[in-house]
């Protein structure tokens, strides 16, 4: 018997600020406040893209408009919460103006501009650091400034 897994999705929302890639950071309100890029679930209906789209505006208040989404990137993470499995996809998204200010949902509790080095460093675990790793790698291959 199969078992239902839990899909949701987000982006990893980057800015460039002066010659420096800057990554927009989370911090939850729940369980021990971990730092995340906006992400959450589908809706029944929903694409994964679309879902990504709607809890960014949702929980950082960033539109779709205020963004370039670069979907040639895309990551997808699989582990267990509560014992269920859960499939998460995350995508490229670049601020277009980089004083497009972030307005966060009751989900979040604070929100941090960092850099590749810092942003590591409060990502928990290991599977977000790998995201933020290939994510950067990728960015500096674009060549776009």
């Amino acid at each position: 018997m199969a078992q239902n897994i839990l899909v949701a999705a987000g982006f990893l929302v980057y800015r460039r600020l002066q010659n420096e890639i800057q990554y927009l950071l989370l911090q939850t309100s729940y369980g021990e406040h971990h730092w995340t890029p906006p992400k959450g679930h589908t809706d029944p209906g929903e694409s994964e893209i679309e879902a990504a789209m709607r809890e960014t505006k949702e929980e950082a208040g960033l539109d779709p408009i205020h963004l370039t989404i670069i979907d040639s990137f895309q990551k997808v993470l699989n582990y267990e919460v509560r014992g269920k499995p859960k499939r998460v996809v995350y995508w490229l998204a670049q601020l277009k103006d980089s004083n497009t200010p972030v307005i966060l949902s009751e989900e979040h509790t604070n929100f941090k501009w960092l850099g590749f080095k810092d942003a590591s460093e409060l990502l928990k675990y290991n599977d977000m650091q790998v995201l933020l790793k290939e994510a950067h790698a990728f960015i500096q291959n674009l060549g776009d400034s």
